[in-house]
């Protein structure tokens, strides 16, 4: 499991960091995916990434965002997947990784009462 509790592959970045611990200003984000500071703006007021806010008002990105990021450039770039498009498939792969550890919880609780189920009572 990655760290922060996450399901996935994480990028190759600093492994003692939490996936949601803002550590990049806007310069080097765009440095790790490849892109103008403007294009990670643009997705901002997009909605597909909500990097933080220091006290001054200057940008911080995760490890997560960076993910997200390079997620969205894939789908750009190699499936022609407009920025709505992006949005949606990014919010849905989220919500099917909530789900898959929700059912997973689940089938683990199940498997703990299944193991402390008492037999069945005895009838003549």
């Amino acid at each position: 499991m990655a760290r922060g509790g996450k399901d996935r592959e994480m990028p190759d970045l600093n492994e003692n960091i939490a996936d949601d611990e803002p550590c990049y200003v806007i310069s080097i984000a765009a440095r790790l995916v490849g892109m103008h500071q403007q294009t990670l703006r643009y997705y901002e007021r997009a909605g597909l990434i909500q990097p933080r806010r220091t006290a001054g008002n200057i940008r911080m990105y995760s490890n997560a965002d960076i993910y997200r990021i390079r997620q969205a450039q894939r789908l750009i770039d190699e499936l022609g997947v407009n920025l709505a498009g992006v949005d949606i498939i990014l919010r849905m792969s989220e919500q099917i990784r909530e789900l898959q550890a929700s059912l997973e919880a689940t089938r683990t609780e199940l498997d703990r009462l299944r193991a402390t189920r008492l037999p069945a009572p005895y009838r003549r």
